[in-house]
């Protein structure tokens, strides 16, 4: 019986429909304490005080610490791509010495509820003297921290890029097109915020905190080597979590503090923060400005590409060290040939949240800045944009395609693709010419109305391995144990098939453990789309284990050979059929000695790409500048789909982000660096009303060589050309093209675009 491939329901939203979810809120000890940070209320300014007699005085409250009792503890060290020049610029726990942006944590009340530790918080007193921010990205460095790191200027390193060679390719174009265009800032806001509960044992000397997410395993070493703990004395927990798109789970500061505090009071300490704090302190992302320069023939081919951009990466350089700059600059040419190719990708520092990753991180933006610079190429040389990205593509024949250089510290080469049939499958399925002939009678009867395309390359797969144990019990249940974490996309019910289809066992009768560090010794996360091709592989490698043990033990007791059985529906049986016999049974008479089990590990030093095509039909309303999607269609090619509807259901939510960023999402400050989107009234989400129903065209025409199942992921294709296509799309529906070079497209925006379209 087949499992992969097949659209089974989730395994795992029995006790959440049934009221039984357990998130980081929901989680409470005896005798907890509860934690409340009092953050930074300016943007910049020398600490010249902290005052706090008043707050230690408002009766139940614990302890009251600054950095000065955390004197000892070191910046948050990077958990990926941290080069050595970065170092300086990373963050402490607490402010020292400056603080950098509104909402930095300054100091911690500790108190026996939080109404007790949010009063007495708000007690405490910051004497700073404001300094004149940083908000600009493009503006020329400045200094980072006066006085103490002198000389240190805002922008700790730029990244670069490039292949071939563009002297010559700009020299023997016909024509060179250029372009800016900016990505405004904004974030992954996932329904639960950020929060955790840290627990001592007394008679163990541990902690364990509770709450944890998306890498587990990484932030309990990554606390312990802070707090000086020895291997074993931390323990981190994943329960549910109401969503992660690469902000939630990455290692903060109040992280550290709530583990710090449960330490040193040798008691439960809990820290929930609310929505406020969550848009002025969780990572912000995006805020990227391209400068393009593109050398092209007269078909539109782009013989050279020079980009030089400029990313807004806030106060500090938290965990992620360069990866989103990185990213950028690794990805930029996407599915497109460019023979010769070059980039500088500066990270600059403002007074702003710090950034991070949100959600197909570096491609987002990219994918804008390219797709952007493909529409004006046809616009200046008078041909169609499909045309020109037809001429560009990457052909078949040219798998797997080297790009050169790395990303991510791994050779980017796209493993496989069809490029080319993809955007015909895309165009069939619009009935392109005659769906263009339409709107273009619509536009002369004056109606406003538009399609445009984003084509892109996804990466996936990050290594570099997994680790999965599997046990099958006297019952015949199976257990599989994993390091990765779950974000809501499904990992239990996509690794119960995988390890259904080998051992043909019903999902129902499996069970996956993930997110626990007490229960294997290693694990990566969930991260760049990484789950189903690492730890599916590591699946599918630990059941087959365990498949060959079954049949060797099971030969033996039915008096044949291995090759003589197979299994179907939780018995093996000899292929003549004489004979059978359950797995349970199996499992039963290996109980004294451990047991049926399956350890799978999966390595892998190179990423998948997938890759695939946004559609959008809009209608512009000049009257209001209200933008109406008509229709939205993403073609998305995953090598192998474990579970259909899983992958059109992340296709459907990254497409209501994607929406989010290109119309409405945007953090945006003051002269004063004061932010004026820190609640849902200014920081606008989409609803039902914006997010248009998605036609997802899902394709498995080029699995990926790299892994024993062919996957490639599938987390990020749903965003990752959203405002490329709906930009190109607006640019059409009001007959100006190039007209969008600005995300989020706000009514504000679109009236001035309006506007000197009619001068």
């Amino acid at each position: 019986m087949s499992f992969v491939g097949r659209s089974l329901r989730r395994i795992e939203d029995r006790p959440l429909l049934m009221g039984q979810g357990a998130f980081a809120a929901d989680c409470n000890w005896s005798g907890q304490l509860h934690m409340r940070v009092v953050r930074s209320p300016v943007a910049f300014g020398r600490i010249l005080s902290i005052e706090t007699e008043e707050a230690a005085a408002l009766e139940g409250v614990v302890a009251i610490w600054t950095i000065a009792d955390f004197d000892d503890l070191p910046p948050i060290d990077f958990r990926q791509m941290g080069l050595e020049r970065l170092a300086p610029y990373r963050q402490f726990v607490l402010a020292r010495d400056y603080v950098r942006y509104v909402g930095e944590p300054v100091a911690i009340v500790v108190a026996v509820d939080p109404y007790v530790a949010e009063d007495a918080a708000d007690l405490v007193f910051c004497d700073i003297e404001e300094l004149a921010p940083q908000l600009d990205a493009t503006a020329e460095p400045v200094a980072f921290m006066p006085d103490v790191h002198p000389g240190l200027m805002s922008e700790p390193a730029v990244i670069r890029r490039g292949y071939g060679d563009l002297d010559a390719a700009f020299a023997r174009a016909h024509k060179v097109v250029a372009l800016e265009v900016k990505i405004g800032r904004h974030t992954g806001v996932p329904m639960e915020t950020r929060g955790g509960l840290c627990v001592y044992d007394t008679d163990k000397d541990t902690l364990t905190l509770y709450g944890a997410a998306k890498v587990p395993h990484y932030n309990r070493d990554a606390i312990s080597r802070m707090l000086r703990l020895a291997p074993g004395r931390l323990e981190l927990s994943e329960g549910h979590v109401g969503g992660g798109f690469g902000i939630r789970g990455e290692l903060y500061p109040e992280d550290v503090l709530v583990c710090a505090a449960a330490l040193r009071l040798k008691r439960p300490v809990k820290w929930i923060e609310d929505r406020r704090e969550h848009l002025l302190a969780a990572n912000h992302s995006r805020d990227q400005v391209y400068r393009l320069k593109a050398a092209v023939d007269s078909s539109g081919f782009i013989l050279g590409l020079q980009a030089d951009f400029f990313t807004d990466q806030g106060a500090y350089v938290r965990t992620h060290g360069t990866t989103v700059t990185d990213l950028s600059a690794g990805l930029l040419p996407g599915p497109y040939v460019i023979p010769a190719y070059g980039v500088a990708g500066h990270i600059r520092l403002t007074n702003k949240t710090p950034a991070g990753t949100y959600r197909a991180p570096g491609r987002y933006e990219s994918t804008f800045a390219r797709e952007r610079l493909i529409d004006q190429v046809a616009a200046e040389l008078g041909l169609s944009p499909v045309e020109v990205r037809r001429v560009n593509l990457i052909g078949e024949t040219a798998m797997p395609f080297d790009r050169g250089f790395e990303t991510l510290g791994t050779k980017v080469v796209y493993d496989s693709g069809k490029y080319a049939d993809l955007l015909e499958r895309v165009l069939a399925h619009l009935d392109h010419d005659r769906l263009q002939a339409q709107l273009a009678e619509r536009r002369s009867r004056g109606e406003l109305v538009g399609l445009g395309l984003g084509y892109f390359v996804e990466k996936s797969g990050l290594g570099p391995q997994d680790l999965v144990r599997m046990r099958l019990d006297a019952r015949g249940e199976i257990e599989i144990v994993t390091g990765v974490a779950s974000v809501g996309q499904g990992v239990e019910t996509a690794l119960a098939q995988i390890c259904a289809e080998t051992l043909q066992v019903p999902i129902e009768r499996i069970r996956v453990i993930h997110g626990q560090t007490d229960r294997i010794e290693i694990g990566f996360g969930a991260f760049a789309s990484r789950v189903t091709v690492m730890a599916g592989s590591a699946v599918k490698i630990a059941a087959e284990a365990l498949r060959a043990s079954a049949l060797e033990v099971a030969a033996k007791l039915l008096q044949t050979t291995p090759e003589a059985l197979h299994l179907a529906n939780g018995m093996i049986e000899t292929v003549n059929g004489s004979a059978s016999l359950a797995l349970a049974d199996v499992a039963a008479h290996l109980e004294e000695t451990g047991g049926l089990t399956g350890e799978g590990r999966f390595a892998s030093s190179h990423m998948t790409y997938p890759y695939g095509i946004h559609a959008a039909q809009v209608r512009v309303d000049p009257a209001t500048c209200a933008v109406t999607i008509e229709r939205y269609v993403v073609a998305y090619d995953v090598g192998r789909a474990v579970n259909p509807m899983l992958i059109e259901g992340q296709i459907v939510g990254g497409v209501a982000q994607g929406v989010g960023g290109a119309f409405l999402e945007e953090f945006v400050y003051d002269e004063n660096g004061q932010p004026l989107a820190a609640s849902f009234a200014d920081y606008l989400m989409p609803t039902c009303h914006e997010v248009p129903e998605v036609e997802v065209i899902l394709r498995e025409d080029a699995p990926s060589p790299l892994n024993p199942l062919g996957v490639k992921g599938a987390g990020e294709g749903g965003i990752n050309a959203a405002g490329a296509a709906l930009a190109g799309a607006i640019d059409a529906a009001i007959q100006k093209p190039g007209a969008v070079t600005q995300l989020p497209i706000t009514p504000g925006r679109l009236h001035a675009i309006l506007r000197a379209r009619l001068r």
